[in-house]
Parts: structure tokens; sequence; C-alpha cells
């Protein structure tokens, strides 16, 4: 039985399914699309970017540019993200602006989803500093084994 603690979560199960897209999206930074530009948030050289706590809620991922200029907050969203999102990845970048950003930098957030809707896009269109990006998850059965 999986119970929630936290009672924002409305359905236990989808806290545990974006837990588990969060672990393998941080596992596999370095060979996705931000790990290009962007390393998992490290302070006094331990990673912390994942759950990282602040007065608003954790942020599932907060990253840093490699180039230091840009500080990210990720959002992960199991299905399909809603414009609720939004307001969500701002109330985060505006604790990372204000607590941790140092003069001069940047302050940029991410929605990855399954699927977005016309709601989120249209809001999204109004926030130039929040990106959104889908996921794809491929699952193959071969029977008989793989046969090289």
């Amino acid at each position: 039985m999986i119970i929630a603690t936290d009672p924002t979560v409305e359905d236990p199960s989808s806290f545990v399914m974006e837990r588990h897209l969060e672990d393998f999206h941080v596992q596999n930074w370095s060979n996705a699309e931000l790990g290009e530009k962007y390393e998992i948030f490290t302070e006094d050289g331990e990673p912390v970017g994942q759950q990282y706590q602040t007065d608003t809620g954790p942020l599932d991922i907060l990253a840093v540019s490699k180039d230091k200029k840009t500080l990210l907050v990720v959002e992960l969203k199991k299905g399909r993200a809603s414009d609720v999102v939004v307001g969500q990845v701002l109330r985060y970048m505006g604790y990372v602006k204000e607590e941790l950003a140092e003069e001069g930098q940047d302050v940029r957030g991410v929605v990855i989803a399954l699927e977005d809707d016309q709601r989120i896009r249209r809001a999204l269109s109004m926030v130039p500093t929040i990106d959104f990006f889908s996921y794809q998850i491929s699952f193959k059965l071969i029977k008989g084994g793989v046969t090289t």
C-alpha cells in the first residue's frame, strides 16, 4: 500500500511515478538534452539539486548552466501538464532568484511532462523564461529473447 504524507498529493501512486521519473532523469542527466548545457546544482561540491528544499516546496531538480550564468528550475509531471504548473514553476523561480541567484545570474524554468494541452501552451506563450519538453517512454518485449 502507498501512503502519501503530503496533503497536496491527491493520488499517492502518481507521486511515486513522478518520483521514479525524477530519479531516472537525474541518473541519466548527462545523456539528456538539458545535460548538454546544465549540471545538477551543487553546494560545497555535493549534488543537492534533486528535491531542493525551498520555502514554497521542494524543487524536483535545480540545475546550473555550465558557464554558471543561469540557474534552472525543472518541474516534472508524469502525465499531462496543466496550466497550474506554470504558477508552481514561477514560485520556485522567484525563490531561486531571491535566495540563490548571484548578481547577474538568470533564472529559467522547464516543465517536462508526457504531454501538454492548449491551456498550458497559452500560459507558457506569455512566459518566455519557461520552456516545455515532452518525454517518451519506450518498452519493448521480444519473444524468445534477443538473438545476435
